[in-house]
């Protein structure tokens, strides 16, 4: 379970995600992280969320945002929102690390789909785009498809999609979830 101050981190697509706000804290009102992208870094693909807004906060550096049918770089200090079921993606478009601030409204299952993707990044069980085979991403997408979704094609064909690959992917073993493993206490030194 993630909780406040929790640290996540993607080897693959350069994302560290810092849990200022919780889904339990908020009763799923909402989600705030603190993302930092490295440079180069960028989100797993170009998605949208059919029920939550997402609100981003530049801190620090330069983030290229594509909502929609616009693009644009926003620096510190600027505020870009994106509605339910607008397509985006992001990536970082400066030289050094960019931070932002990321608030999902409502929470739905946003933690539980960053925590499984980091994880199997962490884990080596994605491509180089940050997204894992397509049997275990269908039992996935399918698990979390009020959460996210892709663009295209249209929503009813990919339910039809994920009705037919999710079965097989559980069949393979994969489940919807991917968790970290439980922090070792460290041992008194002598």
């Amino acid at each position: 379970m993630i909780r406040k101050g929790d640290r996540l981190e993607n080897p693959v697509t350069g994302e560290a995600l810092v849990f200022h706000r919780t889904s339990r804290e908020t009763d799923g009102q909402s989600v705030l992280v603190e993302t930092i992208v490295r440079p180069d870094g960028f989100v797993a693909a170009r998605h949208l969320h059919p029920y939550q807004s997402e609100r981003f906060e530049v801190l620090e550096g330069e983030v290229g945002l594509e909502i929609g049918d616009g693009e644009l770089v926003a620096g510190p200090g600027d505020i870009a929102t994106v509605e339910p079921g607008t397509p985006h993606r992001f990536w970082n478009a400066g030289e050094g690390d960019a931070r932002f601030l990321c608030e999902v409204r409502p929470a739905l299952g946003f933690q539980s789909l960053i925590e499984t993707m980091f994880t199997l990044a962490a884990a080596s069980k994605t491509n180089r785009k940050g997204l894992p085979n397509p049997l275990r991403l269908a039992v996935i997408a399918k698990a979390h498809f009020d959460t996210v979704r892709l663009p295209a094609p249209p929503a009813f064909l990919q339910r039809a999609g994920l009705a037919l690959a999710a079965p097989l992917g559980r069949l393979l073993g994969y489940r919807s979830t991917y968790r970290r493993a439980p922090a070792k206490p460290v041992a008194p030194s002598a």
